[in-house]
């Protein structure tokens, strides 16, 4: 998907064979160092052709060969979730600057004075929107809006626990459900046996690209998994959210959500407790206004929204060695 999305604003794409090494089999373990040292070396190509003044990462085993065949060129790291996972903790021995989206980030690396608070960058344009603008674009009332995200390749539960509680959640409020791609066939389907007026409050989708500034902006309550982006996009939007850590990566998408709970922002539910606790939830938190607005206020504290531009500096900085230190002394 990465690709697409590079290629699709015209920026050049490289790919560098890799694989992961943590909780892998004995069998595959070996298989997967020599892609490793494959990757090193088609990393060592690259830098090579492209020679570049500084190097950006944001985790992955994919950009651990890049690290290693780049050591000497200045790199910032940057950590999407809060808590970073252990390809994130090896590029930080790399990080000549640490890139953070939230303080509670800052107490997993041993050398705080690298750790820089910026917040998640969000696309340029994203916010663009007024409600009624917003909502117009969509073909939306001032009815109530419940926003469904499954992700980019999808959400199996929310998208099932969605689609048989759907006939009540359409009751309750309009409900734009991006699906992703993998269940949409499904999606579609259920799509086209409502009646007619429930249909008219149902929009569903893949996928949206540019559009999902006008979904964010219309909506009054989210549910979604817990990845990074809702530590960067609810709080731009001020929209609360019910959030389902996804259960295969639990632990660093409940950290993301136990954030934005204990600030007052979110909900959170399990994925194992998805289909009976998605309707009465979603019912309480859309019929108490009062709450809902608390938890839009508390969202709206966590934004950070020139996050992407003071990325940029710490990258511009690292390009240009004598400014970064010139700075450095004036700290």
């Amino acid at each position: 998907m990465e690709a697409q999305l590079v290629e699709r604003n015209g920026i050049p794409f490289k790919t560098v064979p890799a694989a992961g090494v943590h909780g892998v089999s004995l069998r595959t373990l070996p298989r997967n160092l020599w892609q490793l040292g494959r990757g090193v070396f088609a990393s060592g190509r690259i830098l090579k052709e492209f020679k570049p003044d500084v190097l950006f990462f944001t985790g992955g085993y994919v950009a651990v060969p890049m690290a290693l065949a780049g050591r000497k060129v200045p790199s910032l790291l940057f950590v999407p979730d809060i808590e970073p996972g252990l390809a994130l903790n090896t590029l930080a021995r790399f990080a000549r600057r640490i890139a953070v989206s939230a303080e509670d980030s800052t107490r997993y690396f041993n050398r705080p004075e690298r750790v820089v608070l910026t917040g998640y960058p969000t696309r340029t344009g994203l916010a663009n929107w007024t409600r009624s603008q917003a909502r117009k674009s969509l073909n939306l009332s001032n009815d109530p809006v419940l926003l469904i995200l499954g992700g980019s390749k999808g959400a199996r539960s929310i998208n099932n626990a969605v689609l048989a509680a759907l006939p009540e959640l359409l009751e309750l409020a309009q409900v734009i459900h991006v699906s992703g791609e993998l269940d949409w066939p499904v999606v579609e389907a259920k799509s086209r046996e409502l009646t007619p007026s429930r249909a008219a409050r149902y929009h569903a989708y893949p996928y949206l690209h540019e559009e999902m500034g006008s979904a964010l902006a219309s909506a009054d309550l989210a549910l979604s998994r817990a990845g990074a982006s809702t530590l960067g996009e609810y709080p731009l939007f001020g929209l609360p959210a019910v959030l389902v850590p996804y259960p295969y990566a639990w632990r660093y998408q409940k950290v993301n959500a136990d954030f934005l709970v204990r600030h007052g922002a979110a909900e959170m539910l399990e994925d194992a407790s998805l289909s009976d606790r998605l309707l009465p939830t979603v019912k309480a938190l859309l019929g108490d206004p009062q709450k809902l607005a608390e938890m839009r206020t508390a969202m709206t504290r966590l934004s950070r929204p020139q996050a992407a531009a003071e990325i940029g500096n710490l990258l511009i900085g690292l390009s240009q060695p004598s400014a970064g230190a010139l700075r450095e002394e004036r700290r």
